[in-house]
């Protein structure tokens, strides 16, 4: 008999410890399943800013860069109607070679802009971009061209002094 409550006793104990390990394995695996849910979600996040910032690291060109940070400061007050494109049109084709190069600046600007939400991250990429490339009065062109889009295309746009500061700084002109 003492044998018998022994031989109980060892499997009672061995089944408490295997339902043990077995809740312990379950809460293993959904912890794990937490981390890789945190972790496909950080992923996701950076490979969204990667594609949101692609349009932007294409350009190569400073006309188009123009045209990019023009249309996208526009675009915030809503959707580039065709009076607004043609004030846009009007503006980068006073600083582009010829007619094609208007075209093609305007076209990738109006989908580069509709590409990326955020104007700031447009702000932040480009405006450094034309720093380098463009002498301080013709950055202060670009300000005007801005400007006369803004004013141009039938109804009169406001663009925020925080939008228009940060361009400034980013353009590399003293901010006070």
């Amino acid at each position: 008999m003492p044998f018998l409550i022994a031989i109980l006793g060892v499997l009672g104990a061995a089944a408490l410890w295997w339902y043990r390990m077995k809740a312990m394995n379950e809460a293993a695996r959904e912890v794990a399943d937490v981390v890789g849910r945190v972790q496909g979600n950080i992923r996701r996040k950076k490979l969204r800013k990667q594609a949101a910032l692609s349009p932007l690291t294409a350009i190569d060109d400073s006309v188009v860069a123009a045209a990019t940070l023009i249309t996208a400061i526009v675009a915030e007050h809503g959707p580039v109607l065709p009076p607004r494109e043609a004030a846009i049109r009007d503006v980068i084709s006073q600083i582009a070679e010829n007619p094609k190069k208007t075209d093609e600046a305007v076209v990738y600007a109006k989908w580069a802009a509709s590409q990326v939400d955020d104007t700031t991250i447009v702000i932040d990429k480009l405006a450094p971009f034309l720093r380098e490339r463009l002498d301080p009065h013709e950055r202060d062109d670009l300000l005007r061209m801005l400007n006369r889009v803004a004013q141009g295309g039938g109804q009169s746009l406001r663009i925020a002094d925080q939008r228009m500061l940060r361009l400034r700084q980013k353009l590399g002109f003293e901010v006070n």
